[in-house]
């Protein structure tokens, strides 16, 4: 890179692998043997429903490693992961059910 020098791109790695263990240290280290109270485990229940579609609705809307416009293979996916996780409440076939749709349309267009 220009304009850092080795030392300087070291320590940022190490500071940011520090602070990274520190953080997950922090939650599983801590408190990793022991009983969480039931209002946390109700609050992480939703982690996953809060986190998957930020980081799929940007794929969807704004993909601009591959063409930089909404794809209709990526839309059409997204819209029969919704339905099937609507009406399964399961993950992983909300999940297969976008990817298979997602990779049969890119091979049929």
């Amino acid at each position: 890179m220009i304009g850092w020098s080795d030392a300087s791109i070291w320590t940022i790695i190490i500071v940011l692998g520090i602070g990274t263990f520190l953080i997950r240290y922090s939650f599983l280290g801590l408190l990793g043997g022991r009983d969480l109270p039931e209002w946390v485990l109700r609050h992480l229940r939703y982690t996953v429903v809060a986190i998957l579609p930020a980081l799929v609705l940007p794929m969807i809307l704004a993909p601009s490693a591959a063409t930089g416009s909404p794809e209709p293979a990526r839309i059409a996916a997204a819209a029969v992961a919704l339905v099937v996780g609507y009406l399964t409440r399961h993950g992983i076939a909300t999940v297969l059910a976008g990817v298979a749709t997602f990779g049969a349309l890119q091979w049929l267009l």
